[in-house]
């Protein structure tokens, strides 16, 4: 049982000589879940309220690992609750010898407790990484847990944690599994409503990583003509060579066929799944038990050492390095490289900042040694293939090469460089990162009117002419030229490569803490807000993981009635202020003036509704799915049409930024 010493507010209005056992708090675990609930799920936003879900998928998971489940659904209710159902074992109910009640009530109120922490029960298990369903229900007005064991039907029911009555038997069933649906405690987090595409991002990846598992989300709030609410099934035959298909989707291969090997008869199942695609990023996802691991670690370590000692050995031997000038480095075996590792791993050590960092040293071998067989093997079966990767590492030298002069020409303009800022940004007093704000904004007349609005004391305006590069089909060398792009590098104060990592980012000279991305709430305003977005996510990946990128939110509609005024962020706030504004009487004046660019507005009305701390709304940027993010990426700024309107025909509704 964890326990937590806090010490009361009152306290604090007390000498020392009054402090006494009697001013502090003794919490129990669950009691101190609901007390600072971020240090067990992450935050209380939508990363938090989306992780309740995965933390009950991750028992279902763990069945299916132990190869007792096969079959996972999970339901939006219409009341905005979940509910998870598997065809696993089912928890036990039988009493607990130490504690005195069910085993069931057991895991769903012992923070700690459950059947992974007994290495018998489960080899590997991803909940052991996450802090389990008895989170879940401590953060939660009710849950509700159905067994179907043995042939009998048991359920508890539990109150902000707290059990309702004792685990009973309900009657006989033909079924095995557990039912567990959950409302979460409004209280508690600052958003309330599930987003299908988040949940669905999830559940996909989990089917890739675990081959042969049917995971099913219906959303109960959406219904079709037929009645029929939405859904989607995943399921994955081929595991991670689906995986990488599906990340490569819109992404042509330079190569024949996925590479992949997968190998489990050692103490680190290892499985990974490789292609060259004609792109200039490297996208390769890792993880271990299930668990993204964006940080890397050891297993990643593993594998760029496998394919770059393999590949520069093929390489020398293939004498097509003999003209090349240049050195190569192992960034340049990467270049165009799409690749999935995954392990698994009995007891992970995880480090880094946001503990997504793999720290198991026995994890770096047995990859490295998959990779180099994987790779050895393929290139002397596939001559063509093997030249072509070749090939495309040549180039990848060339243009490194061609834009290490375009990077060292923005850092000697940068302010650090002693070039100064861009002529068009209209710097803040403040010197301090953590109070300064950087908006970027969509031409020079909202550039303009942005800093007419703004506070000068805190808030900065760079105006963007135009729409900038798209950097997902440009090279390196292009990005670095770009006067739109060089002018943020050189606002912000960062710095880009290392000798290790030419693609390297500092942000330790990071002038703003907030970089507001500031457009017309129109098609093309969409657009530009998406070309920003993929910039980011491509070349400054670390600034939207440190939750220093937010999107703005201005208004589309103005409401007038004699004087009076009110602003709409969307259709149905305008038409409540209409029927709100005309009353009761047919003959007053419906005067709705919609906004189609920040142009429109002036510097006092843009302050108010869009820049005004008080007042504003700001949508932080997040990554909740590393991969899923790629894909979509890919997919609207890449060449291939068909997908990028599927996606957006059947996505529309749900697709927006989460706060």
């Amino acid at each position: 049982m964890e326990e937590s010493l806090t010490m009361s507010e009152e306290t604090k209005t007390k000498t020392a000589s009054n402090y006494t056992a009697d001013n502090i708090q003794s919490l129990e675990g669950m009691e101190h879940v609901r007390m600072r609930p971020s240090m067990y799920i992450g935050d209380t936003g939508v990363r938090g309220l989306h992780h309740l879900v995965y933390e009950v998928v991750d028992n279902s998971i763990d069945e299916a690992l132990a190869g007792y489940c096969d079959t996972i659904t999970v339901s939006i209710n219409e009341d905005n609750s979940i509910t998870v159902t598997d065809n696993g074992r089912g928890i036990p109910v039988d009493i607990h010898k130490k504690e005195g009640v069910s085993a069931l009530q057991v895991v769903m109120t012992k923070i700690g407790a459950g059947g992974k922490f007994d290495k018998g029960s489960y080899k590997v298990s991803g909940g052991l990484h996450g802090v389990g369903v008895s989170c879940v229900n401590a953060l939660s007005t009710h849950l509700r847990a159905e067994v179907h064991r043995e042939g009998k039907m048991y359920e508890q029911e539990y109150s902000i944690g707290k059990p309702l009555y004792p685990a009973r038997e309900v009657g006989p069933t033909d079924r095995r599994g557990t039912t567990v649906t959950f409302k979460p405690d409004t209280s508690i987090f600052d958003v309330f409503e599930y987003n299908y595409v988040t949940l669905a991002g999830r559940l996909r990846e989990l089917s890739f990583l675990n081959k042969g598992i049917k995971l099913t989300l219906t959303d109960k709030r959406v219904i079709d003509e037929n009645g029929n609410p939405k859904s989607d099934t995943f399921f994955s035959s081929e595991g991670l060579i689906e995986f990488v298909k599906y990340l490569d989707e819109t992404r042509p291969a330079i190569i024949g066929k996925i590479i992949h090997m997968e190998r489990t008869d050692g103490e680190i199942p290892v499985e990974v799944a490789m292609v060259y695609n004609d792109s200039f990023n490297e996208n390769v996802h890792s993880y271990v038990n299930n668990i993204n691991t964006h940080e890397g670690g050891t297993h990643l370590s593993g594998f760029r050492r496998g394919l770059t000692a393999t590949l520069k050995t093929f390489a020398e031997k293939s004498g097509m390095l003999e003209k090349l000038k240049l050195e190569i480095s192992a960034d340049d075996f990467r270049e165009g490289l799409t690749a999935v590792v995954s392990v698994k791993v009995a007891e992970p050590q995880f480090e880094g900042q946001t503990k997504t960092k793999l720290g198991n040293r026995e994890a770096d071998a047995p990859v490295s040694q998959v990779v180099r067989e994987m790779l050895e093997a393929y290139l002397e079966e596939n001559p063509q293939d093997a030249k072509q990767i070749v090939n495309k590492v040549v180039l990848a030298a060339q243009a490194r090469h061609a834009a290490k002069k375009a990077r060292e020409m923005v850092q000697r303009k940068g302010v650090g460089g002693g070039g100064g800022l861009p002529g068009k940004l209209a710097d803040c007093a403040e010197k301090d990162p953590a109070r300064s704000e950087l908006f970027l904004v969509e031409g020079d007349s909202a550039g303009g009117t942005a800093k007419q609005g703004r506070d000068r004391q805190f808030q900065a305006i760079l105006p963007l002419r135009g729409k900038i590069l798209n950097v997902e089909k440009a090279m390196q060398h292009k990005v670095f030229e770009n006067e739109e792009i060089r002018n943020m590098y050189t606002a912000l104060g960062v710095s880009i490569g290392t000798e290790d990592d030419s693609k390297a980012l500092n942000i330790a000279k990071l002038r703003y803490h907030k970089v507001v991305i500031m457009c017309d709430a129109d098609v093309d305003g969409s657009h530009i807000e998406t070309l920003i977005l993929t910039f980011y996510f491509r070349h400054m990946k670390e600034l939207i993981e440190k939750g220093h990128i937010y999107i703005a939110t201005p208004p589309l509609y103005l409401v007038k009635k004699g004087q009076k005024a009110e602003y709409a962020w969307n259709e149905e706030q305008r038409d409540a202020l209409i029927a709100e504004m005309k009353g009761n009487s047919d003959a007053s004046t419906v005067n709705v003036q919609r906004y189609k660019g920040l142009g429109e507005m002036n510097a006092e009305q843009l302050w108010e509704t869009t820049m005004n701390p008080e007042k504003r709304t700001l949508r932080r940027v997040t990554i909740e799915n590393a991969a899923e993010c790629d894909h979509i990426f890919s997919m609207l700024m890449g060449d291939e049409v068909p997908p990028r309107r599927a996606f957006i025909e059947s996505n529309a509704k749900y697709a927006k930024i989460d706060a």
